[in-house]
């Protein structure tokens, strides 16, 4: 038996306000399954670096595999990267 799982968490404030539909996480879900993967969480939250270096905290501790999606767009409010960057004390390349 596979005791791999995942969380996804799945960025935008364009997502909790409904203005976008998730897409994204339930392709990847299904993905994993597929493969054995069991996703016991996925997560929605907003732009903002605090949310994202929270939702790292929070699942790291619980998956063994994080996926992040969205995020990345070309707007101002799109923290993603530098939030992951810091978060990992990496650079983009």
């Amino acid at each position: 038996m596979n005791n791999v799982n995942a969380s996804i968490i799945t960025i935008g404030d364009e997502l909790l306000i409904g203005q976008t539909i998730d897409t994204n996480s339930a392709f990847i879900a299904r993905a994993l399954n597929e493969i054995g993967v069991w996703v016991h969480r996925r997560v929605a939250i907003g732009d903002q670096a605090a949310a994202i270096t929270k939702a790292l905290d929070t699942e790291k501790e619980m998956a063994c595999v994080i996926i992040l999606t969205g995020g990345l767009g070309p707007t101002a409010d799109d923290k993603t990267k530098d939030a992951v960057c810091q978060y990992f004390g990496g650079k983009m390349v």
